[in-house]
């Protein structure tokens, strides 16, 4: 099974920075993928969320970590 981890960052310049420690720091294989979340009714730009997906294929990520990790840039780490 291959596990995924979104983290929700609140503007793209913190989701570009996010995903590059990823690779350092937790050793993720490959770059995660960012993705423009704009948020239910809003058409502004401005007022969208960046997700950054992590693949997660031999799932030795850690759930908690990721968060922390989000969370020093003002996002958190999506439920499953």
């Amino acid at each position: 099974m291959n596990a995924r981890h979104v983290l929700v960052l609140p503007d793209r310049d913190a989701a570009e920075e996010v995903a590059r420690e990823l690779v350092g720091r937790f050793g993720v294989p490959e770059e995660p993928q960012l993705v423009r979340d704009a948020l239910a009714g809003e058409d502004d730009a401005e007022d969208a969320q960046w997700l950054v997906v992590v693949e997660d294929p031999r799932e030795h990520l850690d759930a908690s970590a990721l968060d922390e990790f989000a969370a020093e840039y003002e996002g958190w780490l999506e439920a499953p």
